[in-house]
């Protein structure tokens, strides 16, 4: 009978992870046609088996700006310059209802999609992706509300709005950015899921969607540029409406601080969200 001799293994030398995850970017562009399908899948349940369907895109920006325009243009009389109050608050409300919306989905899509992290591996940053992705969709029909009521209004729109889409990529930026952060900690810690809807309405108030940055002192006004989302809704009413943007100031280094926490909070997310994801599955 021969005799067997034990295989001779190579020793395996087990070394120290890099102090920063990857951010496997190459991964996630492979699964994006996962990000489109899973986009498209929260735009067809959000709105499936109510009375009203895909209408509530409209109602929701349209009762919000009738509810400001009594309450805030009407009874408080908010100076809104030129512009009439529900073309000037209409505009904010745009990029701030797609901001906190894609915030709210996506801070609580690892959670809800449970069931897809422990069955099939794919880069975890996906779901949150798809969920600010997938709010463009109601942003592009708000949108065409805010023009039906400059129309209405015989508001025109100005010259600059062919600079919208930098506004909309730093609103897009500022919406991934925090969701990675709310969406890993959620996993860990469900407060979050209370948290984050106190948040967004706090943020609110401290950004100028009902009122305009000259109500602010000019003293303070500087805590403002802190808020990315007060360059998104300036940026707005200035591509759309021709309001200057009082509150970045006239420096270049003012307007570009707004970009740079967004990008600074979307490095900081991505990489958070990467160091916490292998444990996504056994705590989720």
């Amino acid at each position: 009978m021969p005799v067997i001799e034990p295989m001779h293994l190579a020793p395996r030398v087990i070394e120290p992870g890099p102090a920063l995850p990857s951010l496997q970017l190459g991964v996630l562009w492979r699964f994006r046609e996962l990000v489109y399908f899973l986009a498209w899948r929260d735009v067809k349940v959000r709105y499936k088996q109510t009375a009203l369907g895909v209408s509530w895109v409209v109602l929701q920006p349209l009762v919000t700006t009738v509810v400001f325009s009594l309450l805030f243009g009407g009874l408080l009389q908010v100076p809104s310059g030129s512009i009439p109050y529900p073309v000037f608050a209409c505009a904010a409300l745009v990029p701030w209802n797609y901001f906190a919306g894609s915030l709210g989905r996506a801070s609580t899509s690892l959670v809800t999609n449970a069931s897809l992290l422990t069955k099939v591996y794919f880069p975890r940053m996906v779901i949150p992706l798809s969920g600010v992705l997938a709010s463009l969709v109601d942003a592009a029909v708000a949108f065409l509300v805010l023009l039906a009521l400059m129309i209405y209004y015989h508001v025109p729109v100005h010259p600059s709005v062919f600079l919208l889409p930098p506004f909309v990529l730093l609103a897009m930026v500022a919406a991934l950015g925090f969701s990675l952060w709310f969406s890993a900690l959620n996993v860990r810690y469900r407060d979050v899921t209370y948290l984050v809807p106190f948040v967004i309405q706090v943020w609110m108030y401290v950004t100028p969607v009902i009122y305009g940055t000259t109500l602010i002192p000019e003293r303070w006004r500087f805590l403002l540029v802190l808020n990315p989302m007060t360059g998104v809704v300036e940026g707005f009413r200035w591509a759309l409406l021709g309001i200057a943007p009082s509150s970045l100031g006239n420096t270049p280094l003012s307007a570009l601080v707004p970009c740079l926490v967004a990008v600074l909070v979307l490095i900081s997310g991505a990489y958070f969200f990467r160091a916490t994801e292998r444990t996504f599955a056994d705590i989720v």
